[in-house]
């Protein structure tokens, strides 16, 4: 994203600023526009959320004034007129966003994979580029919205700042370069608990200030498998087993750690080729590479890279939504995205048995109490009829008994016939066959 600052810069001096629609204004989503308002060139100018008091704070929080600065409007038509007084719009309605025709860009910064299909399809078939910081919908959805957006002419992109996006960054600096890239994947920093819930967690989300649903898909693993079938999907990489070996480990470790175990470096990996996550390397993200150019190896080594043959790329940050502007204006000025699925369906976040769920219970979702997230081969998946996880939400109910722990399949629940995520996802599901 070398030179970003520049253009932003010359759009700020031409007058022409990027006006940018935002749906959630919850954590990310304020943290989101405060950066956006500290920047050149570019307005988080429409910002929804289904409690008005939320986006009411995130820009009074960023130093606005409500009547001054930006007021409350509910249909498109009024605020279209409002940012054409030059006010910023809070709005209940996601349409603001998506349909008014100041905005040039839209990001979902809801994590609800219902919504966000919503908001990707609105914004293409309004000709706007779609940023989505809702990796939940993505997974499951993503390649259908890739195509729909690119034969519309405009960028589907996930986000920088996300683990995904920036394992990106380090991927396509690795392969520009010609490096034989062996393995990337994220950092974890506590240990899954798989029994997790809204619940056990309340405390300790009321502490820091967070959701208890957004802090109980971290714990229960949820999270993880999700940026890791990004990142597969993105770059063709697989996981070596489901869930991923998820091993302990410094950065110093991972050369070692991530290779192959018959190569007797204390490796856990049975190929190459693969995404991991390691519980101890967190906040950042990684990728291993190698070379058979000696003269390469030599100076890798000059360089104290170590001595090989594994090499470690380490990114000891990742700034959520506050880099997602960058990936506004990567799509806006370059008309690039930051990460997309362009492997095609590698990967899937499959559904998990929580509890122990009877015939007739419904489902809840991401971050819940029935459910948790899984990452696996689209192959294995397809095999085994696995349930996208995306495709869950509160009309789901169970057809039969499946034990705590178990993969749920297809077979094993009635879906939501009115789900837009399931009709996408069955036009994508005909795409690959």
């Amino acid at each position: 994203m070398l030179g970003l600052n520049y253009k932003l810069a010359q759009l700020e001096q031409d007058g022409a600023p990027i006006f940018v629609g935002i749906v959630g204004a919850g954590q990310m989503g304020r943290g989101m526009v405060g950066q956006m308002m500290s920047m050149q060139g570019m307005k988080p100018a429409v910002l929804t959320d289904v409690v008005l008091d939320k986006a009411r704070l995130a820009y009074t929080n960023a130093g606005l004034t409500e009547g001054r600065d930006f007021a409350h409007a509910e249909t498109v038509e009024e605020g279209g007129r409002l940012l054409a007084d030059g006010k910023f719009v809070i709005s209940t309605n996601n349409e603001l966003a998506t349909k008014c025709a100041a905005v040039r860009c839209v990001v979902d910064a809801t994590g609800e994979p219902e919504v966000g299909a919503k908001v990707a399809v609105d914004a293409i078939d309004h000709k706007k580029h779609i940023v989505m910081l809702n990796v939940e919908t993505d997974v499951c959805i993503g390649h259908i919205l890739y195509r729909m957006a690119t034969d519309a002419g405009v960028v589907y992109t996930g986000s920088a700042g996300d683990e995904p996006g920036a394992v990106m960054e380090l991927y396509d600096f690795a392969m520009a370069l010609g490096f034989e890239v062996r393995a990337i994947g994220k950092g974890k920093n506590n240990k899954i608990d798989y029994d997790c819930n809204p619940d056990t967690v309340a405390e300790e989300a009321n502490r820091r200030g967070v959701s208890a649903k957004m802090l109980c898909s971290f714990k229960d693993g949820t999270k993880t498998m999700v940026e890791m079938t990004a990142m597969a999907n993105a770059t063709g990489f697989v996981p070596d087993v489901m869930g991923a070996h998820g091993a302990a480990g410094g950065v110093k470790d991972l050369p070692d750690l991530l290779s192959l175990k018959r190569e007797g470096r204390g490796g856990i990996l049975d190929k190459y080729g693969v995404v991991e996550y390691i519980d101890g390397v967190a906040p950042g993200v990684f990728l291993i590479f190698t070379t058979d150019q000696p003269d390469i190896k030599h100076e890798l080594s000059y360089l104290c890279m170590g001595e090989g043959p594994n090499f470690c790329l380490y990114r000891p940050y990742h700034l959520c939504s506050l880099e997602t502007p960058l990936s506004v204006a990567r799509a806006c000025i370059e008309g690039e995205p930051t990460i997309v699925p362009r492997a095609g369906l590698v990967a899937e976040t499959g559904t998990v048995a929580k509890i122990d769920l009877k015939a007739g219970d419904t489902l809840d979702g991401i971050g819940g109490f029935t459910i948790r997230g899984t990452f696996i081969s689209a192959e294995e998946a397809k095999a085994k009829r696995v349930l996208p996880m995306g495709l869950v939400n509160k009309a789901t109910k169970m057809r039969r008994d499946v034990k705590r722990g178990e993969l749920i399949t297809y077979d094993d629940v009635e879906l939501d016939e009115n789900s837009l995520m399931l009709r996408l996802r069955r036009q994508q599901d005909a795409m690959f066959a």
